[in-house]
């Protein structure tokens, strides 16, 4: 090594610079990925979110990054209506495939049923389930 350089922890990630540092290197390999954000949510009566997913369109991939449902909701195709909200956005924006990943514990069997299929399985994360990578063409 040529310089002499500190690692620390930071309480603060200096996002800006990591997240600009990548983005930049990215863009110079595979060009401009026309990131942008995405979230779609469930309100009740009285406007407060009960559920919603969030995501990111990048390149021509949907990335499904949380999704989640209040509990009594569940089972009742909200969680459907969401992802196909996401993924028709996702379509808008260019994207021909979408990805996300699920623990064992939560809904790999739902994402399947709506055409998703693993790529990618981590065993023991954690321990006594796995992870699964999945993926679908929109």
């Amino acid at each position: 090594m040529t310089e002499n350089l500190v690692i620390e922890k930071s309480d603060q990630p200096e996002w800006e610079i990591i997240g600009g540092g990548i983005a930049e290197f990215n863009e110079s390999q595979a060009g401009d990925d026309h990131g942008k954000n995405l979230c779609f949510v469930v309100k009740d009566e009285e406007g407060e979110v009960v559920g919603g997913v969030i995501g990111a369109t990048y390149w021509n991939w949907l990335y499904i990054n949380l999704m989640w449902l209040r509990e009594d909701l569940r089972g009742q195709d909200y969680g459907g209506e969401l992802l196909l909200k996401a993924e028709e956005e996702g379509r808008q924006r260019g994207a021909e495939f979408s990805y996300l990943d699920t623990f064992s514990f939560q809904a790999p069997g739902f994402y399947k049923k709506l055409g998703y299929e693993v790529f990618g399985t981590l065993d023991e994360f954690p321990a006594g389930h796995q992870r699964f990578f999945m993926k679908k063409q929109l």
